[in-house]
């Protein structure tokens, strides 16, 4: 059987169909023993990669099953198929299940993706899966990185890709990747190269601007342009797509903004727990310097008190205990905010930054809270009013803007949670509109 196995490879190595029947005749079962027993790949893939587009219709002909197959970094024959422009073959797997044009590798990365990547030569298998799904969501769908189609094709200087890709109205120039650049950022910090100036040029012109730009103009001429590209550092990282390494590819930059707050609340924390310790161990009204325990006449007093003991706790019991409840809330939470940041956990993910930026705010209230009950203890009886006055209308202030963030974040995860639905909602369209190619489109 493993001869048998060999040689099947072998037939699709050569695209030899006569080598596929003959094997086929020895054991008619041998591409049903493929797709269940572990290779890397099945002769599916191998056919799809090598172009062999005559071998593919006839195996997928008898098991049209295998476009569905994946190998080790997740790429199906399609993508392989894509990566190397050969156009008849995607034609032919995508007449058979267009779904495919979905179907994301190891990297997150479509055939769309891998054909805006790999050359002019590419440029008309790219043409050919657009055309096949033209959903804005296709068009503009993100790898793992959060990299679109333009991002790619812009940092492997794929100029004729690039200026197809410009011309479509649906593709989003300006989108944004996971490290909150543009097309034109990825231009700026990627390899010096003399395509750079017109690659620019046709950014510029389709109204693709960097970040820093977006921010401070709206527009800047060609000459800064080119300046700005000649002085570019280079810095580029290789990404691995279809089993092997690129050349070039998108670099993954420190994530500044994470870094930032990362940094902030380290901070923020600090300062929260110095002054939650300082009042826990001096609290409002002092301690007590004397023991208070028998009069002159050496009889029991009726209200002892000893040395070291708060005041606060001794005459005013129910304020002491809510005073120390919110005190030590911000104290314990500030601690567990340093802790988090010094753990080794994934801070720089936004999840878990988001989760300490909760902790922070509870935090921050607690010791406004803390500091609220001090200077309502320590005021004098006659001003209690005015005081009360103030810390009231401070609270209701407080107690808004807090209301107004979780609206805020509440509204946010809403609008998200929506998007996220019209996309599921949208690519199943997708899938039953193009399942009819099926029906139209002949093997």
């Amino acid at each position: 059987m493993e001869r048998l196995e060999t040689e099947l490879f072998e037939a699709a190595a050569k695209g030899s169909i006569t080598s596929l029947q003959e094997l086929l005749k020895k054991d008619p079962l041998i591409l049903d023993r493929v797709v269940v027993q572990i290779f890397s790949e099945t002769p599916l893939h191998v056919a799809a990669m090598l172009g062999h587009v005559d071998f593919v219709k006839e195996i997928i002909r008898i098991k049209p099953q295998l476009i569905t197959e994946l190998n080790p970094f997740r790429s199906s024959p399609l993508h392989l198929a894509s990566a190397k422009g050969y156009v008849d073959v995607v034609m032919v797997l995508l007449s058979v299940d267009p779904r495919m044009c979905l179907a994301r590798d190891k990297n997150g990365m479509t055939p769309l993706h891998l054909s805006a990547i790999k050359g002019r030569l590419q440029v008309e298998a790219l043409k050919l899966l657009l055309d096949t799904i033209s959903d804005p969501e296709f068009i503009n769908s993100k790898d793992t990185d959060g990299n679109t189609i333009l991002h790619l094709a812009v940092a492997d200087k794929q100029v004729e890709t690039i200026n197809f890709l410009l011309i479509m109205p649906a593709l989003e120039v300006n989108a944004l990747n996971f490290n909150g650049m543009t097309a034109f950022d990825v231009l700026l910090k990627s390899q010096r190269d003399v395509r750079d100036s017109e690659i620019g040029e046709s950014l510029k012109h389709a109204g693709c601007f960097g970040t820093k730009e977006r921010s401070t103009a709206s527009h800047v001429n060609g000459n800064k342009a080119s300046r700005a590209l000649s002085s570019s550092p280079v810095h580029l990282s290789s990404s691995t797509n279809i089993g092997r390494k690129s050349s070039e590819d998108l670099v993954k930059q420190p994530d500044d903004w994470l870094e930032k707050k990362r940094s902030a609340l380290m901070v923020v924390a600090s300062l929260i727990a110095t002054m939650a310790f300082q009042v826990g161990v001096n609290p409002p009204s002092g301690v007590w310097q004397d023991d208070n325990t028998i009069d002159s006449q050496g009889n029991p007093v009726s209200d002892p008190h000893k040395a070291g003991f708060s005041v606060l706790a001794h005459n005013q019991p129910h304020v002491y205990t809510g005073f120390y409840t919110v005190n030590t809330t911000s104290f314990i939470a500030s601690l567990s905010i340093i802790l988090l940041l010094m753990s080794g956990l994934p801070i720089r993910r936004r999840f878990f930054m988001w989760i300490l930026m909760v902790i922070t705010w509870l935090a921050i209230t607690a010791i406004a809270l803390t500091y609220t009950v001090s200077i309502i203890v320590l005021t004098p009886s006659g001003q209690e009013n005015s005081v009360k006055n103030v810390v009231g209308f401070s609270v209701f202030v407080w107690l808004c803007l807090m209301a107004l963030l979780l609206m805020g974040h509440t509204i946010r995860l809403i609008v998200k949670l929506v998007r996220e639905l019209r996309k599921t909602f949208r690519r199943r369209r997708m899938v039953e509109c193009s399942a009819v190619l099926v029906n139209n489109v002949g093997v």
